[in-house]
């Protein structure tokens, strides 16, 4: 085998679970090969660049062997090198979530919790009305 789609490429080394998946996003322009943008029936040849675009980060990867049919795991990554920098990058993007804040903790306003209930109930009594403050 020579050359391959670079759909089922992508589909073969387990980048997207169904070709339809891929070909979507080939069509979005989310992957280029050798600094091209590519359609989906576009070949691929061992040695050839590719640059994937998932989650809003860029992978590049280095296409070392072909294969047309989904495999295991470990074997599908077995058809692909990932660059250096492209790691280093998802490394840099994974850690930055994993210290980000948590989006709940900066919440100051909102819909009141139990215990934040219970004390407005304790300020206020056992009853609250409105007409009670107007007079």
């Amino acid at each position: 085998m020579e050359k391959v789609r670079i759909d089922k490429w992508l589909w073969a080394a387990r980048f997207y679970k169904t070709r339809t998946q891929a070909v979507e996003d080939i069509h979005k322009g989310r992957v280029r090969v050798n600094a091209q943008e590519a359609k989906p029936a576009r070949e691929v040849r061992p040695g050839d660049t590719v640059v994937l675009r998932q989650a809003g980060l860029d992978r590049t990867l280095v296409v070392k062997a072909l294969s047309d049919k989904r495999c295991s795991a470990p074997v599908a990554q077995q058809l692909y090198d990932e660059t250096s920098e492209s790691m280093r990058l998802r490394a840099q993007a994974a850690e930055q979530r994993r210290m980000g804040t948590e989006p709940a903790l900066t919440l100051k306003d909102g819909r009141p919790g139990k215990h934040d209930r219970q004390a407005i109930a304790n300020a206020w009594g056992d009853r609250w009305s409105a007409s009670l403050d107007s007079s």
